[in-house]
């Protein structure tokens, strides 16, 4: 697998973001561009990509789709379109966004509403317009799981999937934004190993993260965290993805803020691949 994350720091442009890959260590790294970006300076990152051995796993969309303001539901489709017809030109595998929200607690917030079945519609036929417009070849449209918001669950991205019916919709793996229960939690790795078995033939890229749970708080208080910050086996967690992924398969670590969170976070899984034999 590659070994990767977002290249994180102050850069001025590719030259400088170059220092910082190599620091880095990464393997596979989130698009440091977007389809706003000069194509010149979109080129000039790839060329850079490609002559470190590095995959550009990702192209993030990142915008809500169903926003209650009509202007801004709309802007944020013309860019997911503009992101995987980019994604695709590119070969990046992955153009990836969430579902969407109707509810007024934020792009990606908890609300009752994205439960409903007219919400759930709304994600199938937003799908299937971004990929029926784009019509990618080489990229697909995924939708990251969320611990409130379809999918938040293996079966119900499988459902999806079908749902869809597009051949170019595929998954992004996020495991830990689906242990969103204490069972979940407490059975982790037979968790995790299930949503890989059912959902490997489809997974473009996978965030990996860490979770906690308080034990001694009721009712249940759940916490995203870095590697090695929470009590997920991370050896039981490679050997699943070596299972069900390719050997190539990027895999990339997410939402540190710094430079040296990030090298931390390498640091742990990069251990814990070590340990279990895993080549990273």
């Amino acid at each position: 697998m590659r070994l990767g994350g977002t290249v994180a720091g102050a850069y001025a442009g590719p030259a400088e973001w170059e220092r910082l890959l190599i620091d880095s260590k990464f393997r596979a790294v989130t698009a440091p561009f977007s389809c706003r970006t000069p194509r010149d300076t979109v080129d000039a990152y790839c060329e850079i990509a490609k002559k470190h051995d590095v995959l550009i796993a990702e192209v993030g969309v990142w915008k809500n789709l169903f926003d209650p303001d009509p202007v801004a539901a709309a802007a944020a489709m013309a860019y997911a379109k503009g992101q995987l017809a980019l994604a695709d030109d590119l070969g990046i595998a992955c153009c990836v966004n969430i579902a969407g929200t109707a509810g007024s607690a934020g792009w990606d917030g908890a609300d009752e509403s994205n439960y409903t079945k007219e919400t759930y519609d709304r994600i199938v036929s937003s799908v299937r317009e971004i990929l029926d417009e784009v019509r990618p070849k080489r990229a697909w449209y995924c939708l990251e799981p969320m611990p409130w918001m379809v999918p938040d669950g293996p079966d119900e991205y499988l459902k999806l999937i079908r749902d869809v019916d597009r051949p170019m919709f595929g998954a992004h793996m996020d495991f830990v934004n689906m242990i969103n229960s204490p069972r979940r939690y407490l059975c982790a790795d037979a968790f995790i190993e299930e949503c890989f078995a059912k959902l490997g033939p489809y997974i473009k890229s996978t965030h990996i993260k860490d979770s906690h749970m308080d034990r001694m708080r009721l009712t249940t208080v759940l916490t995203e965290c870095s590697p090695g910050e929470g009590e997920l086996n991370f050896a039981k967690v490679l050997r699943s993805i070596e299972r069900h992924l390719p050997a190539d398969a990027p895999v990339l670590l997410e939402h540190m803020e710094t430079f040296e969170e990030y090298r931390v976070a390498y640091e742990a899984v990069a251990s814990a691949a070590a340990a279990a034999g895993i080549a990273i």
